[in-house]
């Protein structure tokens, strides 16, 4: 499956990597929720693959999908 570019995989989870909290968003995702550091992003990140998940949590903006990441783990 492609990336979305919704945001959500930067936002919702937590990166430890990157000492990121859970449902913060990553300091380095752009206002075009972008990777600022792409190139040099944590493992975690790079090993990312997106899958049926982003589908069930898409929704019209990043906190709705953030909400729906957050139900789905019972977080």
């Amino acid at each position: 499956m492609d990336c979305l570019r919704c945001g959500t995989c930067c936002t919702a989870p937590d990166i430890a990597a990157l000492g990121k909290p859970l449902g913060v968003r990553c300091s380095h995702l752009d206002e075009e929720l972008r990777c600022r550091i792409y190139e040099a992003r944590p493992e975690v990140c790079q090993n990312y693959r997106p899958d049926g998940l982003c589908r069930e949590v898409a929704a019209p903006s990043l906190a709705e999908r953030v909400a729906k990441y957050r139900d789905v783990f019972g977080l």
